[in-house]
């Protein structure tokens, strides 16, 4: 055990009542109160009342498959969500939001710092899912998986007022890093960062990596040959957080196709790939 920040103790809770199966009636009180109060759109999901926990609810499953790009030189976005900001990596730094700049070498720890140099004039995309937004994410483009890292940390929230406040939130708050490969060997980064409410956020292709529990040690996992297509579902966040997406020099491109303060869909064109 080690001393936690208060909000990681109440998203630990909140995670607790969330996975808590009520009566059928308190249930679908408790979900249909939700929907209401967070504004969510259900037109691609089954009704509410349908689902066993709050949950589940959160993590629902789009029900009609989507139609995905099939243009091999396009990226999509991972998720619903809103662009908090974007460009390119400039002093081994990247934005939380616009002025507020943190390193990329302490964001991905020191499993990968020598792939920081990589990354140098390459480009960055923090991608924020609200309570309201679809919680499930997905691969942006064809991609292997090399390696990923779990960091134990707070579970600050990562909306927009305390994006402008607090410095270095990405790197203070728990996070997954994926270490991938695309365009025959050139490196993409996908932070996944945890946030108060975060019951866990989860890997589909991996149940060993556990988050939002009593440890502070950091684990690293490498992988030999995870290959995901354009659209495979990665995994999900237990309530909303944030995407971030680090990407080599000469590789990715976010400009033209997004602006900071916009709101994409999972399967939006947000970019181009040179390979």
């Amino acid at each position: 055990m080690f001393n936690k920040p208060l909000t990681s103790i109440i998203s630990q809770l909140f995670g607790k009542f969330a996975r808590t199966e009520f009566s059928p009636a308190m249930q679908s009180f408790i979900n249909k109160s939700y929907v209401y109060m967070m504004g969510l759109d259900m037109d691609r999901f089954d009704e509410p009342s349908s689902y066993t926990t709050l949950n589940k609810l959160f993590t629902r499953a789009i029900k009609v498959p989507m139609k995905i790009s099939t243009d091999n030189t396009e990226i999509i976005s991972p998720a619903d969500s809103l662009i908090t900001d974007f460009g390119k990596i400039t002093d081994e730094k990247a934005y939380q939001i616009k002025g507020m700049s943190y390193s990329i070498e302490r964001l991905l720890g020191e499993h990968y710092k020598d792939d920081v140099a990589i990354l140098k004039d390459g480009c960055y995309a923090n991608f924020y899912l609200s309570p309201k937004d679809y919680h499930r994410y997905h691969i942006p483009l064809d991609m292997r998986i090399k390696s990923a890292t779990h960091i134990p940390g707070a579970l600050y929230p990562v909306n927009m007022p305390l994006l402008k406040m607090k410095p270095n939130l990405f790197i203070e708050n728990e996070r997954i890093i994926l270490e991938c490969e695309i365009c025959d060997g050139k490196k993409m980064f996908m932070i996944l960062v945890g946030a108060l409410n975060v019951g866990s956020m989860t890997l589909s292709f991996d149940e060993r990596v556990q988050t939002n529990i009593d440890s502070r040690e950091i684990n690293h996992y490498v992988y030999d040959d995870i290959s995901m297509k354009k659209g495979d579902l990665l995994g999900w966040f237990e309530m909303g957080s944030t995407i971030v997406i680090l990407s080599q020099t000469d590789t990715v491109y976010f400009a033209g196709n997004i602006q900071t303060g916009q709101k994409v869909a999972f399967g939006d064109i947000i970019g181009k790939v040179s390979c």
